[in-house]
């Protein structure tokens, strides 16, 4: 009975910090959509502009396209999460088992899609810390410790 009051707390808790944290990101794709020009993105934009132009800034004739481009990806960014939290939230916590394989699916696709364009393109920065330091412990960590709570009757 001990040991089933342990395995509860451990989903609940990794349950949560899926379902919180979907929501964390979600408010930062709003932020990234409205406010991407602000100087907290700095480091970020400085690093795309010497990638790819080879410079601190974007040049003048791209910073209107890059601002613009900021908008789609953190609504993406917004709309995705948004749609993490509900599944954490609702079937993710009555462990059905679709929701846990559809995060599976879908991050997957964006990890795996994300990380040949990065790659590809140079941009190792985003690689390492999109991959490794915010998708592990964000979406990977969750799945790992609450695999076998959904191949058990709840």
């Amino acid at each position: 009975m001990k040991s089933r009051r342990l395995n509860n707390k451990k989903f609940k808790f990794w349950q949560q910090w899926l379902f919180y944290s979907s929501l964390l990101f979600a408010l930062f794709g709003l932020t990234l959509a409205f406010f991407g020009d602000n100087p907290v993105y700095d480091p970020y934009h400085k690093m795309l502009a010497q990638i790819f132009f080879s410079q601190s800034f974007f040049p003048a004739n791209t910073q209107v396209l890059y601002s613009f481009i900021l908008g789609p990806m953190g609504a993406t960014i917004t709309g995705s999460y948004l749609l993490l939290t509900y599944i954490a939230y609702f079937p993710f916590r009555r462990k059905e088992k679709w929701a846990r394989n559809a995060i599976i699916v879908a991050f997957g696709i964006w990890f795996i899609t994300d990380a040949i364009v990065g790659l590809y393109y140079g941009v190792y920065f985003q690689v390492l810390v999109l991959h490794l330091l915010v998708s592990v412990p964000q979406k990977a960590l969750p799945l790992i410790f609450t695999w076998n709570d959904f191949n058990r009757e709840s």
